[in-house]
């Protein structure tokens, strides 16, 4: 149905719907709306040239370099969220490509998933694209939480306290929130939503059953992602918020 041109561009009606309350709204959302849907629309139909051509070649090289730009992309979207860090963006893709090769390469270890491009593309990507998340959560909270704490923070490096002792108590708090969406969304899924790769597979034609399978599967790597991003990223980037002589800055 989706492979006709004229529902992709029934399809589009739905974006007039966003512009149009955004307009009656007043709310200054219609470049944003524009720019959003373009880019998703272009680059969707981008990167399903590029992966038909990478799964009909079957070769590891390209697989590797479709990881290594899915890798890079993540790492610079969530790096604007800590714009103001120095090296912040090689912090979080040393994050994200552990994650995914831990992750990915217990899937592979104990074949959960085939080693095939159709396998391990998409599901790195949902592996990473998480990862991002939680890395951008992460830095926003840390920053929210540095700033509630500065006084408390100080106080404990004026008594002698190393800078990882002084901003403890703030990283396992970020660390924390930055898991929360994951976890609250495992609570969920099934009741409130069906996921995206369940519904697909359903459409296509699969089993619920089997689709249930699958999902499962993800939901459980995403909670291991999570926790391996939260922990590195807090233990890779808290010094960034000090100076070279152990100040806040």
């Amino acid at each position: 149905m989706t492979d006709s041109p004229v529902t992709m561009w029934f399809a589009a009606g739905f974006v007039l719907i966003a512009l149009f309350l955004s307009l009656r709204q007043k709310l200054g959302m219609e470049k944003e709306i524009l720019i959003g849907t373009i880019r998703c629309t272009v680059q969707l139909l981008a990167i399903g040239y590029v992966l038909q051509f990478v799964f009909h070649a079957d070769n590891p090289l390209f697989v590797v370099l479709i990881l290594v730009m899915m890798i890079s992309v993540a790492s610079w979207n969530a790096s604007r969220r800590g714009r103001a860090l120095s090296g912040i963006f090689w912090r979080i893709f040393v994050c994200l490509a552990v994650t995914e090769t831990v992750t990915m390469g217990l899937l592979l270890a104990f074949d959960l998933v085939s080693p095939t491009p159709q396998y391990v593309i998409p599901m790195s990507g949902m592996i990473l694209g998480s990862s991002m998340i939680v890395c951008g959560l992460f830095l926003n909270q840390m920053d929210r939480e540095k700033e509630a704490s500065r006084g408390e923070i100080e106080t404990l490096l004026c008594l002698g306290a190393t800078t990882r002792q002084a901003v403890q108590h703030v990283l396992k708090r970020s660390v924390k929130a930055s898991m929360i969406p994951t976890f609250d969304a495992m609570k969920t899924i099934g009741l409130v939503q069906l996921p995206g790769m369940m519904t697909g597979m359903i459409i296509a034609g699969a089993s619920p059953i089997e689709a249930v399978r699958y999902q499962i599967l993800i939901m459980l790597t995403f909670s291991s992602a999570a926790s391996i991003s939260a922990v590195l990223i807090s233990a890779m980037s808290y010094r960034l918020w000090f100076t070279r002589d152990g100040m806040l800055r």
